[in-house]
């Protein structure tokens, strides 16, 4: 077997340091540009949504819509419409509600 070769020890004198550069002082740029102005985000519009109803066939096209309270009678629609082998179902679905302007 082949016996290990330990590494040699590095002497001080065997590593070269650069010698750090000192930094001149800068003078100051008395033309310098102005710093552009940070512009502020624009808040989010707040977008109110209302839930429905809706019923969909086979191919998840809206065939009817429902407010929320009536989702009996979506799922009797929906019972209705599956009669033959194209199944509906009742899925959630929420709108846009959009505020008129009040004028004063």
């Amino acid at each position: 077997m082949a016996a290990k070769k330990k590494p040699k020890p590095l002497d001080e004198s065997a590593i070269k340091k650069k010698p750090r550069k000192k930094k001149e002082p800068t003078e100051k740029k008395e033309a310098a540009a102005p710093k552009p102005k940070k512009s502020r985000k624009k808040e989010a519009e707040v977008v109110r949504l209302r839930i429905f109803w809706g019923v969909f066939n086979h191919q998840l096209k809206r065939v009817a819509l429902f407010d929320f309270n009536q989702r009996k009678a979506a799922e009797k629609r929906a019972e209705e419409l599956s009669t033959g082998d194209k199944p509906h179902f009742v899925q959630k679905v929420k709108e846009k509600v959009e505020e008129v302007a009040e004028k004063a």
